[in-house]
């Protein structure tokens, strides 16, 4: 079935606070065109928060992964090595060694034994 043409497109908002925060995702808005959905986007901001940039991006132009490309994004099984988590029991296997080294018998046999 053919798509339905409307008098309005769907637009999506970012806008930036400061020169050099990131751009952050705000709405999606409803406009004819792209100067008016421009004009929303600035009514619905200039009035609420300081902002120094807009973008407006027009929702047909953003392209999105179809199911096939999704799959490539999965991690593979083999490479938990790879994440932070996977050193997590380095801290306690350190002390544990730490702890065997430097036991009490262990500094008093450095001493030697004498007759």
């Amino acid at each position: 079935m053919a798509e339905e043409q409307s008098f309005y497109q769907e637009y999506e908002v970012f806008s930036k606070r400061t020169p050099a925060a990131t751009f952050q995702y705000q709405f999606s808005l409803l406009a004819p065109n792209e100067e008016m959905a421009l004009v929303l986007a600035q009514e619905n901001f200039m009035r609420r928060e300081p902002v120094v940039d807009i973008w407006i991006v027009n929702r047909k132009h953003i392209r999105k992964m179809d199911e096939e490309e999704k799959l490539t994004l999965r991690r593979l099984d083999n490479k938990e090595y790879r994440t932070t988590k996977g050193y997590g029991y380095l801290k306690k296997k350190w002390r544990h060694y730490e702890q065997e080294i430097l036991d009490e018998k262990e500094i008093l046999s450095w001493g030697g034994k004498r007759k």
